[in-house]
């Protein structure tokens, strides 16, 4: 029997009688004491929600203000940047051997963001397989291919052309003027490369995405998710889960869809008739979305507010690539996250930290498999997860995945015709 004396607030165990606890050996790589630098089985989100610059304070404010601005400046008033452009010239010289301009400066702030925040990615979840190795190539693809190459190859008189990159992100890869160009140019590089933005854009997304899901572009090659899942990773939590947010986002997200495609039609039936059907007007259309789409969008508020908005602003609202790879994902792919609804204690991880805004403790409280199309496949839902319930795979076929999922077509009507509530599908409400 334990008396109150055992029980009082001076009590020694040691005095008493008892044996000195195991002592622990000190790991600094897991201690929560040595902040986001170091890996933890906790994924290392404490206190997030109590940060200025994590939680929507005056310093993410600031910094929204700061990122937007440096935007505003970069594509209106470059000449502020002739410093800070004239101060990456050796680099510039090294690889290409011309001067650095505003968007070599651009293209080396973004690639060093990628690599420094991939670092602390990688620290961050070095528990975490998975992350670690996408981590990796988010990092690899942005320094190689969106990088270093198209330097090499603009020190070779050959175009620079950025291969991670192709139509509908990259619009202008299929427009008349930059086909004619490229097969016009001396040797085959310029023709290898429509062919290879050809084949990636008809016939390797819907084939890769079909095995893999869209997590195959949008979390492991693309530059716009590898500065989203790298610089943005701390503002992920921001991202609203409401159903209005869902609302914008189908119809946001699929009008740039249909602006693109009706864009870049509109630029080769004129380029067939020869500017006789449509003039100027055509041209106009195509400068009106690279301004509104490619520069406000993509730049000032997809990646100027991520201290607001969170990070996959762009990726959910308005990319036309994750647009197209995400039906090709909710209607014709293997890609699933599963769920073991039995072990899930409703702690709400999965959805917080959830960039695209999906309610995944909806679907893991229901046991069901969560196919959405707007989900890149990152699998931090699964790594903060506490008890293991959720599981990022490519199942045998496409129609087990979800209600409704053997008839791809009447689920497609559905989709556009009803929104289903967070946490079910289409067939289901």
């Amino acid at each position: 029997m334990i008396d109150t004396k055992t029980l009082s607030y001076d009590f020694d165990e040691e005095a008493a009688g008892f044996a000195a606890p195991p002592r622990v050996e000190e790991n600094p790589a897991k201690d929560p004491k040595k902040g986001f630098w170091s890996g933890s089985p906790a994924s290392w989100n404490n206190g997030i929600f109590f940060g200025t610059l994590t939680s929507r304070g005056i310093g993410a404010w600031l910094l929204g203000v700061l990122m937007t601005g440096f935007y505003v400046v970069l594509y209106w008033w470059p000449h502020y940047l002739k410093s800070a452009v004239r101060l990456t010239d050796p680099l510039a010289r090294a690889l290409s051997g011309h001067e650095a301009d505003r968007w070599f400066l651009y293209g080396s702030l973004y690639t060093l963001m990628v690599l420094l925040f991939g670092t602390r990615m990688l620290r961050k979840y070095a528990h975490n397989r998975y992350e670690q190795i996408r981590t990796g190539s988010v990092m690899f693809f942005q320094l190689g291919l969106a990088f270093l190459l198209p330097q090499f190859l603009k020190a070779l008189n050959q175009p620079e052309h950025y291969f991670t990159y192709f139509w509908p992100l990259k619009p202008e890869y299929l427009q008349p003027q930059s086909v004619h160009s490229l097969l016009g140019h001396p040797g085959w590089l310029g023709v290898f490369m429509v062919v290879f933005g050809a084949v990636m854009t008809f016939l390797a997304t819907p084939i890769l995405t079909y095995f893999f899901g869209k997590r195959w572009y949008c979390s492991w090659i693309c530059g716009c998710g590898g500065l989203a899942e790298t610089l943005g990773d701390p503002f992920r939590q921001l991202s609203s889960k409401s159903r209005l947010s869902w609302r914008v986002e189908r119809v946001m997200i699929y009008s740039v869809l249909v602006l693109v495609t009706v864009t870049i039609a509109l630029l080769w039936v004129n380029d067939f008739s020869h500017g006789q059907l449509f003039g100027r007007l055509s041209g106009k259309f195509s400068q009106w979305y690279g301004f509104y789409i490619g520069a406000i969008f993509s730049g000032i508020v997809g990646v100027g507010f991520y201290p607001i908005l969170g990070s996959r602003v762009w990726c959910r609202f308005g990319c036309p690539q994750a647009a197209v790879l995400g039906i090709w994902q909710k209607l014709f792919s293997r890609f699933r996250i599963t769920t073991n609804g039995g072990q899930c204690m409703s702690c709400g991880n999965c959805s917080t930290y959830c960039e695209m805004g999906i309610d995944v403790r909806a679907y893991a409280q229901r046991g069901e498999n969560i196919v959405r199309a707007s989900c890149v496949g990152c699998g931090i839902c699964a790594a903060v997860c506490p008890r293991g319930v959720l599981k990022l795979e490519n199942g045998p076929e496409t129609a087990d995945r979800y209600p409704g999922s053997d008839r791809p077509l009447d689920t497609f009507i559905g989709a556009l015709t009803k929104i289903p509530e967070q946490g079910r599908y289409p067939a289901e409400s």
